[in-house]
């Protein structure tokens, strides 16, 4: 059986506009958004940013905020998208009682724009620990459903920069399983000094405007914003009168398997997430029109979503540009905001040029650089974050079907193994040698002792998919962070911590060590973050795509994290906690 989902209704606001119209005129207009900084407080002033065009306190003003209210800008900018998505679907609070709704939100930095800025203060005194847990992507998803008005299940995603796009996928998921009957998907990011410095130290920014795949590049701007779309089921959508912006033809979430940041020579993940969606959608590759590259202007990227490309397509690549040379890199907002930048593409018959791109490189793509009006069929977007995660998803202007999941198909826990004492750690040799495990972090040797014991005990070598679960991911590399560029400075930033800090380090470098190319989510909702593991799990095995899945939630609490919880009143969390499952197709022996 197949089952067509619609998208109603989106919402975007980003460095080029804060709505889709004058999005759409900075596109035709080839206005790049990105520029000098004005609202972020950083001492790096040569470097350029997509900054969006609003203070903290004119989003306030926007949606009726009270000025002196401390909010992440994260969260107004998500709240800022999310109403107007909702407005843009026609959507009332009556009709969405009556139905079970989830929104589901990609971030990394969470409300970090808020933790960084009271960190000093939150160490000396109680006067702002209220506002302990910003930095939390699970309660800045809380807080956005909250600001925008929808009462939904919440969800937060964060596998770095294909966050947005996982989110619009696992909506379109739950919905073929008839989970729920409406999602709201996307991302949301603010610009943070702890992003700006991670990514410096990286040496990946640059001081020039972005020019994705060309010869000259020289790295990526960083940018903000947020974008969501609202997906249902066809016939709910025709049973409200509602207008059809396009279709879900196809999607494929595929890990490279390769380094934690860098991207591999012939961009597997890349190429497996593009044909896993082509596949999806039964079409011939010569159908698609235009593809939203993931282009973010660096060496590696470039180069390895090019090779990605010329793979799949052959000599008969469609046309291609990389829209963050309007927005700058948005990071985990970033699929959202490509994706409806290419709903505003098919709706208006245009293809966006490759901003700033002049000279050829025999390694990379020529992006589209023409004009002119054309109809655009069908679209294929492109997201690809830190730890490999690839993700690829397709719109159609016509009808799309997408297979059911199967109910015949159950799942069940194979074996399972819980961390009880920090000793057992002793044992990791028995999988991993001691020399190799020197640059491994506490938390890291627990995920990986749990893991490959439960895959021991199951007789599986690799399995099919990775899902972890956390709270607050490698929370010492980030309190590191914190403290460096608070004590020392912006300069002070480390490239191996920053690499590391992201919430999907684990099952980033699980895939490596397992050699997994399948699926590879991370779930950051609080206490809920394994519920929603397992259900994925569920969800892959009996959508026919895995057949053994490795679910994970792991989690650690620093000794300043515990007295800031205590000071506070709040739950003791222990040091390390760590929990393995594998998860089977129920025949499965």
């Amino acid at each position: 059986m197949k089952q067509r989902i619609a998208i109603t209704g989106s919402g975007i606001i980003c460095a080029i506009g804060t709505d889709k119209k004058t999005v759409s005129d900075a596109l035709v207009a080839r206005k790049s958004g990105i520029q000098g900084m004005k609202y972020l407080p950083s001492c790096h002033k040569d470097l350029l940013v997509g900054e969006v065009k609003q203070s903290d306190e004119e989003l306030k003003m926007s949606l009726g905020i009270r000025a002196d209210k401390i909010v992440s800008r994260t969260v107004l900018l998500g709240a800022y998208a999310v109403r107007q998505a909702l407005d843009d679907a026609g959507l009332k609070l009556p009709y969405l009682k009556t139905r079970r709704v989830c929104f589901i939100s990609g971030t990394t930095v969470g409300g970090m724009d808020v933790t960084e800025r009271f960190y000093h203060s939150i160490l000396a005194d109680d006067t702002y620990l209220d506002y302990l847990d910003a930095f939390d992507c699970g309660k800045s998803s809380v807080d956005i459903a909250e600001l925008a008005g929808l009462d939904a299940d919440t969800c937060t995603v964060s596998t770095a920069c294909s966050s947005a796009l996982n989110a619009i996928i696992l909506g379109t998921r739950m919905l073929l399983a008839g989970e729920v009957d409406l999602v709201v998907a996307g991302g949301a990011e603010s610009l943070s000094l702890f992003h700006l410095n991670g990514f410096k130290s990286l040496m990946i920014l640059s001081s020039e405007p972005c020019r994705p795949f060309d010869a000259s590049r020289s790295g990526l701007n960083l940018g903000e914003g947020a974008a969501y779309v609202v997906l249902e089921r066809f016939e709910d959508a025709v049973a409200r009168h509602a207008e059809v912006s396009a279709f879900i033809a196809g999607y494929g979430n595929r890990c490279d398997a390769f380094h934690q940041t860098a991207t591999s020579e012939n961009g597997e993940g890349a190429y497996l997430a593009m044909q896993d969606a082509l596949c999806m959608a039964g079409i011939d590759y010569t159908q698609v029109d235009y593809i939203n590259a993931h282009g973010t202007g660096t060496l590696n990227n470039d180069q390895s979503e090019s090779v990605a490309l010329k793979r799949l397509f052959g000599g008969n690549i469609p046309p291609v540009s990389s829209t963050k040379s309007f927005t700058g890199h948005t990071t985990s907002a970033s699929g959202a905001i490509e994706t409806v930048i290419s709903l505003i593409a098919m709706r208006n018959h245009y293809i966006p040029v490759n901003l700033g791109w002049q000279t050829a490189d025999a390694n990379c793509i020529v992006p589209f650089m023409g004009n002119g009006q054309c109809r655009l069929q069908y679209v294929l977007c492109n997201s690809f974050g830190f730890g490999g995660n690839d993700t690829s998803l397709l719109l159609s202007q016509q009808e799309s079907e997408l297979p059911l999941s199967d109910s015949k198909v159950e799942a069940a826990i194979l074996s399972g193994y819980e961390l009880k004492d920090l000793d057992e750690l002793k044992l990791l040799k028995q999988f991993i040698p001691p020399i190799e495990q020197r640059r491994m972090d506490l938390l890291t040797k627990a995920a990986m002792y749990t893991s490959l014991k439960v895959l021991s005990e199951a007789g599986i070598h690799s399995p099919d998919a990775i899902i972890v679960a956390t709270s607050h991911g490698m929370l010492t590399n980030s309190e590191k962070i914190l403290r460096g560029i608070d004590t020392l400075g912006e300069d002070s930033v480390s490239p191996t911590l920053f690499m590391q800090s992201t919430h999907n380090t684990l099952a980033g470098i699980l895939a490596v060590r397992l050699k997994c190319h399948g699926y590879n989510m991370t779930y950051v909702q609080g206490e809920d973050s394994l519920r929603w593991a397992i259900a994925d799990a569920r969800m892959l095995i009996t959508e026919g795509k895995a057949k053994v899945v490795l679910v994970g939630c792991h989690d650690e609490c620093t000794g300043q994290y515990a007295s800031f919880l205590k000071r506070a009143g709040k739950k003791e969390l222990p040091c390390i906690s760590s929990k393995s499952l594998v998860i089977v197709k129920k025949d499965n022996k």
